[in-house]
C-alpha cells in the first residue's frame, strides 16, 4: 500500500518516463522472450535433426558388422542342420573372436533367454536371462528374441560399458537365426552422441542467455535514454511554465493596475469632479440661507441635487462595467443588449445587438467569458478602430454557442505572417481557451474594411433544458 502511495505521488517527470519507459520494456520483452523461443525452436530442430544424423550413421555401422559377421560363419550355417553342435560351436566361436573397439562385441541368445557368446562380459554365457530390463525398466533380451523371431530390428537401452564399467545407452542390432532360433546381434554406445547433443543444447542455452543480456543491455540504455529524456523535458516544461506563470502573473498584475487606474480615473475625473461641483453648490446655498436668501438657495440646491443625480449614474456605470448585475439577473442578452446600448449612447457609434432565445442557457462561466469578450472589443473598437457601425449577434447552435462582433473600422494591423494582437486579444484568448472554446479575428486594411470578432464554445457549456429557469428563459440566455 505504501508503494503504491509513492507510485501516486511520483512528480510529473518521472510519470512521464515511466508511461514511456514501460510499453518500451514490455515490447522488447516479448520480443525478447519470441527471439528466445525461436531460437531454442530452431537449435532443437537443428540438434534433432544432427541426433536422427549420428544415429542412423550409428545403425548402418551396426548393420555392416553384423552383415559382414554373417557372411563370415554363412558357409557354415547354410550347411548345418538344425541340430548340429559342431556346426554351432565353431559360429560362437567366430563370433566370440568379433570384437572391435574399446567397447565392441557380439551377443547371441537362444529363443529361450540363455546367452551362448559374450566375450566382453564372460559371466552372462551360459546363464538365462528372460525378463533381463534395464535401469529404466526396458526389456532388453525378451526384446532381442522378438526382434530375432520377426527376422532382425533395433533396440535401444541402458547398458553397463565394458571399458568403465558405467551405464550407458546402447543401441543393438539383432537378426535372427530361426533354424538355430538364435538371436544374434552387435551394439554400440551412443554416449558420445548424447553428449554432443547435450553439448550443443549448453551451447544454444549459453547463446539464448547471450542474446537476453544484450537485450536486457539495449532495453536499460533505451530506459535511461527515455529517463533521461523525460527529465531534459520535465526541467524544460517546467522552465516553460515557470516563465508562462511569471509573464501571466505580471499580466495578471498589469491589468489589475491598469482596472485600478481606469477606476480611479473615472472616479477622479467623474465622480470626484460631480461631488466638487455639488459641494460648491451646496456651499452656496448654505451662505444665501444664512442670509435669509431662501429663493436664491433654490437654484444652487437644484444644480446640488442634479450633480449627485449624475454622480449616481456615475457610480451605477462604473459598477456595471465591474460587474453588471443584469448578467446575473436576466442573463448574457440582456447585459449585452445593455452594453451595447450604453456604448452607443456613449461614443455616438451606431451599435446593434441581435440574439434569438436559447433552447439551453450557457453557464456562469461562459457569460462572463462572453461579456468580457464584447466589453473587450467593444473598448478597441472606440480607442483604435474609427469605426461608424458596429454589429453583435449572439446565437445557440447544434454545436455550442457564437458571438460575432463585427465593425466597419480600418481594421488591425497585419504582420507578415498574421494580424497582430494586443493584450486586449490576447485577454480575449485566453479566456475562450479556457472553456474550450476557439477566438477567430478576421480583419483587413483599408478604408471600413472592418474587423470581425468571433468567439465560439462548446455545446458542453449550454446547460439543458430543465436546469433552465422561467427568468433565463425569458432572458433569452
Amino acid at each position: 500500500m505504501r508503494g503504491f502511495r509513492n507510485l501516486i505521488s511520483l512528480t510529473y517527470g518521472q510519470k512521464l518516463s515511466l508511461v514511456a519507459a514501460i510499453p518500451l520494456v514490455v515490447a522488447v520483452a516479448a520480443i525478447a522472450l519470441l527471439v528466445a523461443y525461436e531460437s531454442r525452436a530452431t537449435a532443437e530442430r537443428e540438434i534433432q535433426a544432427l541426433e536422427r544424423r549420428l544415429i542412423e550413421a550409428k545403425k548402418e555401422e551396426l548393420k555392416n558388422y553384423v552383415t559382414q559377421a554373417r557372411n563370415g560363419f554363412a558357409y557354415i550355417y547354410g550347411r548345418a542342420s538344425p541340430d548340429d553342435r559342431v556346426a554351432k560351436n565353431l559360429v560362437t566361436q567366430i563370433l566370440s573372436a568379433m570384437i572391435y573397439g574399446k567397447d565392441g562385441f557380439f551377443f547371441v541368445y537362444d529363443y529361450d533367454g540363455t546367452n551362448l557368446v559374450s566375450p566382453r562380459q564372460t559371466e552372462f554365457i551360459n546363464r538365462n536371462w528372460e525378463g533381463l530390463t534395464d535401469s529404466d525398466g526396458t526389456p532388453v533380451v525378451d526384446e532381442f528374441i522378438s526382434l530375432a523371431r520377426q527376422g532382425a530390428g533395433w533396440h535401444s537401452f541402458m547398458w553397463q560399458k565394458p571399458s568403465t564399467g558405467e551405464e550407458a545407452q546402447m543401441i543393438a542390432y539383432v537378426v535372427g537365426l530361426q533354424d538355430w532360433q538364435w538371436a544374434v546381434g552387435t551394439g554400440v554406445f551412443i554416449d558420445d552422441i548424447v553428449a554432443t547433443v547435450a553439448n550443443a543444447r549448453a551451447e544454444v542455452e549459453a547463446r539464448v542467455q547471450r542474446t537476453f543480456m544484450y537485450i536486457g543491455g539495449i532495453v536499460l540504455a533505451a530506459v535511461l535514454i527515455v529517463f533521461a529524456s523525460g527529465m531534459l523535458l520535465n526541467v524544460r516544461e517546467r522552465r516553460l511554465a515557470d516563465a508562462k506563470l511569471k509573464e501571466l502573473t505580471q499580466r495578471v498584475f498589469d491589468a489589475q493596475e491598469e482596472e485600478r487606474g481606469r477606476v480611479a480615473r473615472e472616479l477622479h475625473d467623474g465622480i470626484s469632479q460631480i461631488l466638487v461641483g455639488v459641494r460648491y453648490a451646496l456651499d452656496n446655498a448654505r451662505r444665501r440661507l444664512s442670509r435669509g436668501d431662501d429663493e436664491g438657495a433654490r437654484d444652487p440646491l437644484d444644480k446640488g441635487i442634479d450633480h449627485l443625480g449624475t454622480a449616481i449614474t456615475e457610480v451605477r456605470r462604473i459598477s456595471r462595467d465591474l460587474r453588471p448585475g443584469v448578467l446575473d439577473d436576466l442573463g448574457l442578452g440582456p447585459a449585452l443588449k445593455a452594453l451595447t446600448d450604453d456604448f452607443r449612447e456613449r461614443t455616438g457609434i451606431e451599435t446593434e445587438f441581435s440574439t434569438v432565445v436559447f433552447r439551453n442557457r450557457l453557464d456562469q462561466d461562459s457569460k462572463i467569458a462572453l461579456y468580457r469578450i464584447a466589453q473587450e472589443a467593444l473598448t478597441n473598437i472606440e480607442r483604435h478602430s474609427g469605426a461608424t457601425r458596429v454589429t453583435i449577434d449572439l446565437r445557440g447552435h447544434k454545436k455550442g454557442a457564437t458571438m460575432r462582433i463585427t465593425d466597419n473600422g480600418h481594421g488591425l494591423t497585419v504582420g507578415p505572417d498574421q494580424v497582430s494582437t494586443g493584450i486586449g486579444l490576447r485577454n480575449m484568448e485566453e479566456r475562450i481557451a479556457q472553456l474550450d472554446g476557439s477566438l477567430r479575428i478576421l480583419s483587413s486594411r483599408g478604408p471600413r474594411s472592418g474587423t470581425v470578432i468571433e468567439a465560439r464554445l462548446p455545446l458542453s457549456h449550454l446547460l439543458p433544458p430543465q436546469e433552465d429557469s422561467p427568468l433565463n428563459r425569458k432572458a433569452g440566455t
